[in-house]
């Protein structure tokens, strides 16, 4: 496969939080005043359509923050042709720049992580890193799958090793918990007090991408 990351590549004790908004936005003030509180990076991977639902969050989020390319419908781009695959990317970069002001290159993050190498071979072409994770704290799938606040923080915990990238999300679950916002305060002090310092992912990636294509217009 081509560039993909599913760690910081580093030894560092680094920890890069991600979340994704392609749902909805019920979680996105909690955590924003969470991060801004605990002055912690963090990177957003946001659809086009979302950033065009949500402007206001979509522009906060802009202005304090890494924001990269979850495409613009969410769609599973293996199940697509290379066409449609580049016009879901470059639509949702333009949405993106549209709304909060900064591009989305050198981040993505493909919709359900589903990828392949031709997929992954595309978005390197349009200038763009594919990023996966370390851990998915599973707060998408809500208290009535038995998941919580405090499971959401263990399974971070359990998974901490250099360079980790946590998967979290935006959005509320299906029953309307927010369990990832619920749950970072407190995990932006546990994670630190085991001596990680957070980071975002922007700067690691831009060093290895190849220059982007001049802009969509």
């Amino acid at each position: 496969m081509g560039a993909e990351w599913r760690t910081v590549p580093t030894r560092a004790k680094v920890v890069a939080l991600t979340f994704d908004g392609g749902a909805n936005a019920a979680g996105a003030p909690a955590i924003l005043a969470a991060l801004e509180r605990a002055h912690a990076p963090a990177t957003f991977f946001l659809t086009g359509r979302w950033v065009e639902t949500f402007p206001e969050p979509a522009r906060a989020i802009g202005a304090g923050f890494v924001v990269g390319n979850h495409t613009y419908d969410h769609l599973d781009l293996t199940a697509l042709p290379p066409r449609s695959v580049r016009t879901q990317v470059e639509r949702a970069e333009r949405a993106i720049v549209r709304v909060t002001g900064q591009s989305s290159r050198p981040l993505l993050r493909f919709p359900f992580g589903a990828r392949n190498a031709a997929t992954i071979e595309l978005v390197n072409e349009l200038g763009y890193g594919s990023i996966a994770w370390t851990v998915d704290t599973l707060g998408w799938q809500g208290t009535d799958a038995g998941r919580s606040a405090a499971s959401v923080r263990a399974r971070v915990l359990r998974a901490l090793e250099p360079g980790a990238i946590v998967l979290m999300h935006v959005g509320a679950a299906p029953d309307g918990s927010t369990l990832d916002a619920d749950a970072l305060p407190q995990l932006i002090s546990a994670v630190r007090a085991r001596g990680y310092r957070l980071v975002g992912l922007d700067r690691y990636v831009r060093e290895t991408v190849r220059p982007a294509p001049p802009s969509v217009p």
